[in-house]
């Protein structure tokens, strides 16, 4: 099943576009990593894959419905780059955050034992089921956005759209953090990661999308390293500065 579909799609904020004529899709059970230089696109791409923005030209759809009137949003877990910033003063327990994703699914608004299990199951899931209790607040940068992880598997998402996760987020915890994404979706989880670290989409996503306004690259990680795609796309051999290879 086709659950991301982005056709011929351009976007500006002003005159001058933003995304531009960017195609592909995501399939079920596909881990993606998109990449590209700061102010490519790639946030306003996932804007546009998430219905807040709708496109100057072509379409998105969600689960085979235009991406603005898609309506089954549960089915889509959202990870935004800035979560940190958003729960600094969000005076609520990490179970609290979680049973959240089940708020679609609770019947006249009542939170059921089985919405209690579920939420459970993903916070154990993520790892961090001893922090249930603990404020949001007091969490690190990596344990808040597994904390937004569980929420979208509480809600029993069917997408993971994750934007920049790791920024702010040490270098141990960004390990852990990926070992999580690549056991979600082993599992059986669609994963479109929008990430800085080059190496680590090469490392860990089945496939690369690299985009600078206009797309550049789509296809396997060896293929991409292999290639020339990542010195047009960002302007220079980023290579030779990075080492970029698959490992």
């Amino acid at each position: 099943m086709t659950l991301v579909e982005v056709d011929d799609v351009s976007f500006g904020y002003t005159a001058s576009p933003v995304v531009h004529d960017v195609s592909f899709a995501v399939d079920s059970g596909e881990y993606v990593g998109m990449i590209g230089p700061n102010g490519s696109g790639k946030s306003t791409l996932l804007r546009l894959i998430l219905g807040l923005h709708t496109p100057d030209a072509g379409d998105v759809r969600l689960f085979g419905r235009p991406s603005r009137e898609f309506a089954d949003r549960e089915r889509v877990g959202y990870v935004a780059q800035d979560v940190t910033e958003n729960t600094k003063n969000m005076p609520i327990t990490v179970e609290e955050v979680v049973l959240m994703g089940r708020f679609p699914h609770a019947g006249f608004g009542r939170v059921s034992a089985d919405d209690r299990e579920r939420t459970r199951e993903a916070l154990h899931t993520v790892g961090i089921e001893h922090l249930a209790d603990r404020r949001i607040t007091k969490l690190s940068g990596g344990q808040r956005q597994r904390a937004y992880i569980a929420r979208a598997l509480a809600g029993e998402a069917d997408l993971l759209v994750l934007d920049e996760p790791t920024v702010g987020v040490d270098a141990e915890s960004v390990e852990a953090f990926f070992e999580l994404l690549n056991r979600l979706n082993a599992d059986g989880m669609t994963i479109l990661l929008v990430e800085h670290d080059i190496g680590a989409v090469l490392e860990h996503a089945g496939r690369v999308i690299c985009l600078n306004r206009e797309l550049y690259f789509d296809g396997s990680p060896s293929e991409f390293a292999e290639g020339d795609a990542l010195g047009r796309a960002y302007g220079t051999d980023i290579r030779r500065e990075d080492e970029v290879t698959v490992p």
